[in-house]
């Protein structure tokens, strides 16, 4: 582990004292493409996907120590845990989204749409009510360096809705060019996803299994979006190219969290929810934060 400065950026008086530490811990480096981390609470670990060496690889906070967790993982890209504590995961390579039991087996959560083959899906969020919501662009059939180079059978990049009860897979959203990272607020009345390729993050309002009324909530000024995860304040932290920006709920760039390397995804963890772990490029990064994850 080494540790570099934390570089806060503090645009708006919002963001006063929401930083945090004076540096960051590297807590692992060696990956080609680092995405996806997923905290289990439970066992005090971080898991996260290394796409291009099709592996998982898992950190142990009260060791340091990192390992491997499957490998070959089906090319996995995001994941979240669900209300049971299981892993819910995207998988390029196999074009699923899958479910890790409590005793290491996997479930199908689905492969499909209206029987055509998803391209490769991307990131993912479970819903209170067990319903899990998922963006599905083509970067893992784009080339094999993510998956397996394919043509879409679908022939359009879109947003998904797993049913808790029957698995019907609905799209809820068909007119993103590269949907990405997705969240929900703290009342799940709205889900914010990001459009990877445009450079936006937008906004809906979720009503029933459906979504209304889309709109841009904020353009990305530090490259491009990826991944998004919110804090109990209901802010939204984005993972940027050049780290991680944050957003106060009506939509204003606040403050800025800067990292040496082209950053991926997020997620919030540690015992109080704290920690804010951080993929980048070929590295994992974290730091302890004076706020935490919703």
């Amino acid at each position: 582990m080494d540790v570099i400065p934390a570089e806060f950026e503090v645009l708006d008086k919002r963001f006063a004292g929401v930083g945090g530490d004076k540096q960051v811990e590297r807590i692992y480096r060696g990956c080609r493409w680092a995405e996806g981390p997923a905290y289990f609470a439970a066992g005090r670990y971080l898991v996260w996907s290394d796409i291009p060496n099709d592996r998982m690889l898992r950190w142990d906070e009260m060791t340091g120590n990192v390992g491997p967790f499957r490998t070959p993982a089906g090319y996995t890209n995001g994941h979240t845990i669900d209300r049971q504590g299981r892993l819910v995961s995207c998988e390029h390579g196999n074009r699923r989204v899958s479910r890790t039991e409590h005793d290491g087996s996997i479930t199908v959560v689905a492969d499909r749409w209206e029987g055509k083959r998803f391209n490769s899906p991307n990131d993912v969020v479970v819903k209170s009510d067990g319903s899990i919501w998922f963006t599905d662009p083509a970067y893992g059939i784009d080339s094999d360096y993510e998956g397996h180079q394919a043509e879409s059978e679908i022939g359009n990049d879109q947003v998904y809705r797993v049913d808790p009860a029957t698995g019907e897979v609905t799209a809820v959203a068909d007119d993103f060019v590269r949907p990405n990272g997705l969240a929900f607020s703290l009342d799940e009345s709205q889900l914010y996803v990001v459009d990877t390729r445009e450079k936006h993050l937008r906004v809906f309002d979720v009503v029933g299994g459906s979504l209304r009324n889309s709109r841009v909530f904020a353009e990305c000024s530090g490259g491009s979006f990826d991944g998004i995860r919110l804090d109990t304040a209901g802010r939204i932290w984005a993972a940027v190219h050049e780290g991680v920006h944050c957003f106060d709920p009506d939509g204003t760039l606040i403050g800025k969290l800067k990292l040496p390397e082209k950053t991926s995804n997020l997620v919030f963890g540690g015992l109080k929810r704290n920690w804010l772990f951080m993929t980048a490029t070929s590295s994992v990064y974290a730091i302890m934060t004076n706020v935490r994850g919703a």
